[in-house]
C-alpha cells in the first residue's frame, strides 16, 4: 500500500537528497524527500513501493577510564588513527551496536580502541549533538590494570594527569566538556562527595582544519 506524501522541492531538500539516501533498501528504486501523511518531517520515501525510511540519531558510547594508584589521578586517552580528527586525542568511544547495552558498548569500545579492561561505575555525561544527529554517552570507569595498547583505530594510548591533558588537541567538544566536568567532580569525590550526572546540548560545529 502506497502512502500519501507531500513532495518537497526546496533547495534544502535537494541538498539532503544529494548527500544522503538515494535508493530504497527494500526494492532498490530511487527515493525522494517528502513529508508523509500524518507526519511533520522530511523522510526518504520510495517512489516505487512507498516505503518510508526513517532515520534516527546514532548513539556514541564511551568510557572515562581512571587510574588512581599513582601519585595523581590519571585518565586514559586515545590518539585517533582515523578521520574525522585523525591525530587528535579522545576518550575511547564509538557507535553502539545492535544487540548490546550501553554498558556493553562502553566496555567493548574501550577494549577495541585502547586494549584496556575496565569496571564501569555509572553514567556520567549525556550530550546531545543535534547538528550531527548523535547522542554521546560516557561512563565513569576504573582501569583494572595497566595492560593497554592502541587498537587499529588508535595511533597511541596514554595516561594523563589533569595538568598533562592536551586540551588544544582534544578531538571533539563532547570529550572536552566531559573531561572538564570529570576533573571538577573528581576533586570533590576525593573529598568524599559523590560524582554528579551531567546532561547538555552541544550545537557548536568544529572549525575546518
Amino acid at each position: 500500500m502506497l502512502h500519501s506524501v507531500t513532495p518537497c522541492t526546496s533547495a534544502f531538500a535537494t541538498h539532503l537528497l544529494l548527500t544522503s539516501m538515494k535508493f530504497c533498501s527494500d526494492c532498490g528504486q530511487p527515493v525522494s524527500l517528502a513529508v508523509p501523511a500524518d507526519d511533520n518531517r522530511l523522510r526518504h520515501v520510495c517512489d516505487h513501493c512507498g516505503t518510508i525510511h526513517y532515520q534516527n540519531p546514532k548513539m556514541v558510547i564511551g568510557s572515562i577510564p581512571l587510574w588512581l594508584e599513582g601519585e595523581q589521578p590519571q585518565l586514559l586517552l586515545c590518539r585517533r588513527a582515523i578521520e574525522p580528527r585523525r591525530g587528535y586525542w579522545t576518550l575511547p568511544a564509538g557507535f553502539m551496536e545492535n544487540d548490546e547495552t550501553t554498558e556493553e558498548a562502553a566496555a567493548r569500545e574501550t577494549l577495541e580502541e585502547a586494549g584496556a579492561r575496565i569496571a564501569l561505575q555509572g553514567l556520567f555525561t549525556l550530550l546531545n549533538v543535534p547538528h550531527v544527529q548523535q547522542v554521546h554517552m560516557f561512563y565513569r570507569a576504573q582501569l583494572l590494570d595497566l595492560s593497554f595498547a592502541p587498537g587499529i583505530e588508535s595511533l597511541d594510548v596514554r595516561l594523563f594527569t589533569e595538568d598533562e591533558i592536551p586540551w588544544d588537541d582534544i578531538a571533539f567538544p563532547t570529550v572536552s566538556h566531559t573531561l572538564k566536568l570529570f576533573f571538577n567532580d573528581l576533586a570533590g569525590h576525593l573529598q568524599g562527595r559523590p560524582f554528579g550526572f551531567h546532561s547538555m546540548d552541544i550545537r557548536r560545529r568544529l572549525q575546518p582544519e
